[in-house]
């Protein structure tokens, strides 16, 4: 990609701002995980930041093609829980959430209190402080940005990374995959931030990230990231019973479940934990990574 041309999507814009930001010694982990880590006093601090943009990731009026609509309190449930999910793919707790909240201009205080109402309860249920923000009223449509703090549970500071995955580990994901929009649990999900506290500090977990693009474009970040090749026994991939067909299925995104891969002296352990395998890492070369498809936010005309 030339200078001057501009990045086609999301993915390919992160990869500009990575290759761009200035490296920092107070940055332990920075652009290309689910969430970053900054060295502090006392130790490291796990940040993740992510938005929900109505239109996008959820809609307040029934529209064709978009799944049930949103009630003020799950938008504002789907905003940390999205958050939350990036730190449970670090094996991360989370600790206190800052929020920016642009509300539509004649949705009224109402809707504005009844987010934060929704956001809250899920706050609570995961010991999160909400601890600051901003609000604004504004033209466009709604959107809602989290800033979610937590804190490693592994030992020495230690997070699981999306890059750690070596040949001739398993592949598991944690609940079945697709039709998270049409049915609406885009909106209900539940952050696996227990399951994989308790899942790192029992057996190795090698790489992990949260299944949100679809299945195969997020294995192939973290195939990319740990620069090995994967195969996957697609009759072992569990689906939602109103999933549909297999290649919708996995394209879908939303799911936040989690993807990871582990050691096989670890399989058994996972196996018993409830996770499902549904594949191995091979090495690059061996076998082509998977393909890419999978939701991307493009920059095109729609």
């Amino acid at each position: 990609m030339s200078r001057d041309e501009p990045p086609a999507d999301e993915f390919a814009l992160i990869e500009r701002i990575r290759t761009r930001a200035t490296a920092s010694d107070r940055v332990a982990l920075g652009i290309g995980d689910d969430a970053a880590v900054v060295r502090v006093s006392g130790g490291n601090a796990v940040v993740a930041a992510d938005l929900v943009a109505e239109g996008t990731h959820f809609t307040l009026e029934a529209r064709p093609g978009c799944g049930p609509p949103a009630t003020p309190e799950l938008v504002g449930r789907k905003a940390l829980a999205v958050n939350l999910s990036d730190l449970a793919a670090m094996a991360s707790r989370p600790t206190a959430a800052f929020v920016t909240l642009a509300v539509r201009r004649g949705l009224g205080g109402d809707f504005a209190d009844r987010v934060m109402l929704g956001m809250q309860a899920l706050a609570a249920e995961f010991d999160v402080a909400i601890a600051g923000g901003d609000t604004a009223v504004v033209d466009g449509p709604v959107v809602i940005s989290v800033t979610l703090l937590g804190e490693p549970t592994l030992p020495d500071g230690r997070v699981v990374m999306r890059s750690g995955a070596r040949p001739n580990d398993v592949l598991f994901v944690t609940g079945p995959l697709g039709g998270s929009l049409a049915s609406g649990r885009h909106l209900t999900f539940t952050p696996r931030v227990a399951w994989a506290i308790d899942a790192a500090s029992r057996c190795e977990i090698h790489a992990m990230l949260d299944v949100s693009d679809g299945l195969f474009a997020d294995l192939d970040h973290l195939c990319r990231a740990s620069g090995v090749g994967a195969e996957v026994d697609r009759d072992k991939v569990p689906l939602n019973s109103d999933a549909g067909a297999f290649d919708e299925a996995v394209r879908d995104g939303e799911d936040f479940e989690l993807l990871l891969a582990a050691p096989p002296a670890s399989a058994d352990a996972l196996r018993h934990a409830g996770a499902i395998e549904i594949g191995r890492v091979v090495e690059v070369g061996r076998d082509a990574r998977p393909s890419a498809e999978g939701y991307r936010h493009g920059f095109g005309s729609r």
